[in-house]
């Protein structure tokens, strides 16, 4: 491919003391319409705090208890990618538009983190009911809300 790509930040990821939210910029705030009728909300970012991607990193040892002793980068979520983009689905809490601030109850967002689009959660395009999984992982939540009681200390090896 000989076109570059150029990729611009529309808001950024920003929170403390537990409050997770994202401030979009002016001049995309007008976008934000409608949006507050959804209950959940895909955030495409970019891992800018991710390390570097390593030069034919395309195989590591599986960071998951019980998983293959190898696993290849596609098959991982890790944010050390060729191109640090990543998808996460968060619930929505508000949106106030005029100041561009979208709330959420939780994200795995740093603050500071660009974001690159936003995209309302439609069950019609996005759920997949039988997602098939390997065996190694299929005692893991089958949602994001039954995530939250989860003990992944006891899935990862770090």
């Amino acid at each position: 491919m000989d076109k570059a790509m150029n990729v611009e930040p529309i808001g950024y990821a920003r929170g403390q003391d537990g409050n997770h939210y994202l401030e979009i910029e002016p001049r995309f705030r007008p976008g934000l319409l409608g949006l507050e009728e959804f209950g959940w909300v895909q955030i495409l970012w970019w891992a800018s705090l991710a390390g570097e991607f390593p030069s034919g990193a395309l195989r590591y040892p599986s960071p998951y208890r019980g998983g293959p002793a190898e696993l290849g980068l596609f098959a991982s979520r890790s944010p050390i990618r060729p191109n640090p983009l990543c998808l996460s689905a968060a619930a929505l809490l508000g949106v106030d538009a005029v100041s561009g601030i979208l709330r959420f109850s939780w994200f795995d967002l740093e603050p500071g983190t660009p974001i690159l689009d936003l995209k309302p959660y439609h069950p019609s395009a996005d759920r997949v009911e039988s997602p098939g999984m390997p065996a190694w992982c299929a005692s893991w939540p089958r949602s994001v809300e039954a995530s939250a009681d989860f003990d992944w200390s006891a899935v990862f090896n770090f």
